[in-house]
């Protein structure tokens, strides 16, 4: 490969930014000749209680099983419009920025999609693709959303 990738890694949590991700780094993919490894970050959702943070009571296994059907059922079509991709998917437990952080030790690029929730917001809630920036080993491609033209 002359200047090709050998490992993109793209985040997919379902939302639209992060499925125009994945058809982003799935186009870089198949310029390059890379393997694309494509990763949901799973986690218990955490509910309050008088008492602390309680994980809801759900089985791991089933959550897991939820979270690698949404993914592949996102991914397949994206492996019918490039066929000629190595896709690889994985659903992993832990906070999606560390989760993707990891997965990208031994990748080209890193590929995260923005919410766009502006400025404030990044600074209040923090941002995974924020984060993804300042700590990836690698380089970091951030997808915007799509602007549609209001006409």
């Amino acid at each position: 490969m002359e200047q090709g990738y050998e490992k993109i890694v793209v985040g997919v949590d379902g939302s639209e930014p992060s499925r125009e991700a994945l058809e982003w780094a799935a186009r870089q993919a198949e310029l390059t000749g890379a393997r694309l490894s494509v990763v949901t970050a799973w986690a218990f959702a955490e509910e309050p209680t008088p008492f602390g943070i309680v994980p809801p009571i759900l089985h791991e296994s089933e959550s897991v099983q939820e979270a690698r059907r949404d993914l592949e059922e996102v991914v397949a079509a994206v492996r019918l419009r490039h066929r000629l991709v190595d896709v690889q998917t994985g659903v992993v437990m832990g906070r999606a920025a560390e989760v993707l952080i990891k997965a990208a030790q031994d990748a080209d690029l890193l590929v995260v999609g923005s919410r766009g929730r502006g400025a404030l917001a990044g600074m209040v809630l923090g941002s995974v693709s924020e984060h993804c920036v300042r700590h990836a080993p690698c380089p970091v491609v951030v997808v915007r959303p799509v602007r549609r033209d209001p006409t």
